[in-house]
């Protein structure tokens, strides 16, 4: 993470990002130029200290952030990702155990009902026990008109950010003990949607009514529920996105800091929602935005 002092218009790179494009699910080391996750600069402090995590997405973008975030604040992490991601995913639980902690790599896809319940047990299995959730894993694409919106595509996003996020919530929930978290990845997508996104804005949206609507059943139960609503975050799901290199080279220009964010610097705001630092905060979605509005 940036210097406390340093000027937040220039703490990352604001100069543009080269045209590129993948197909999803994308890959960091195709990534042009390669995002930071705080593998050099994250600092933990012990504030999560035997907490055991489960991060679906876990193997990049803002997941390996908030992996390496998590097992530097003294978390065993537990990341879910697809099988085409595993050299994604083995390069997060190099630093989640360069940092001492025990990391598990679980791969499949969350919108098999079987699969996303099965990994919650297998995380129970291996760290005795599950207490911090974060539901990351996510899709999206470029819609060019409405009118062309792919039923296929749609039913994607819809059973990735939804569905898969229900069913492995819904594995967790009977069995989170009183301090536990769940922390859920939503977008300013949620409040301020684009045309070019409007599926998965939707989705976002949904989530925002989940957490509120879950954090009121959890709280007398001791269980806080909450969201991150990131901005622009350069991560592989950009260049898998489908936009033209004139909407990649000026992604997160449009933010009064004038740039796109960086992984880590979502990082702390996971961590801050999963410690007891935010023992009176649920139902809450914390913006992370460059200054966007929600």
């Amino acid at each position: 993470m940036a210097p406390h002092d340093a000027d937040p218009r220039h703490a990352h790179p604001n100069d543009g990002f080269p045209a590129q494009e993948q197909d999803q699910p994308g890959q960091t080391d195709q990534m042009r130029p390669k995002p930071d996750h705080g593998e050099t600069t994250d600092e933990g402090h012990g504030r999560l200290s035997g907490r055991r995590a489960l991060i679906t997405g876990g193997d990049s973008g803002i997941g390996r952030a908030v992996a390496i975030a998590f097992a530097r604040e003294g978390a065993d992490v537990a990341i879910v990702h697809m099988p085409e991601e595993q050299g994604d995913a083995d390069e997060t639980l190099r630093w989640v155990r360069e940092a001492g902690r025990t990391g598990l790599s679980i791969a499949g896809d969350i919108r098999d009902e079987d699969f996303a319940t099965r990994c919650v047990a297998d995380v129970r299995s291996a760290f005795g026990g599950l207490d911090t959730l974060v539901l990351n894993a996510g899709y999206q694409h470029d819609v060019d008109g409405f009118e062309t919106l792919s039923t296929d595509a749609m039913r994607r996003v819809f059973d990735t950010n939804l569905a898969g996020m229900i069913f492995s919530a819904r594995a967790a929930f009977a069995e989170l003990e009183p301090g536990s978290s769940i922390t859920v990845t939503a977008s300013i997508q949620s409040f301020n949607p684009s045309p070019g996104l409007i599926d998965y804005a939707m989705t976002k949206a949904a989530q925002v009514a989940f957490v509120k609507a879950l954090a009121e059943e959890a709280g007398p139960r001791g269980i806080r529920v909450n969201a991150v609503a990131p901005g622009p975050i350069w991560t592989p799901l950009i260049p898998g996105t489908g936009w033209d290199a004139d909407k990649v080279r000026n992604f997160g220009a449009d933010t009064p800091l004038g740039r796109a964010g960086q992984p880590a610097e979502l990082a702390g705001a996971y961590v801050y929602l999963a410690s007891g630092e935010s023992s009176y905060v649920s139902g809450a979605v914390l913006p992370v935005t460059g200054g966007k509005a929600l």
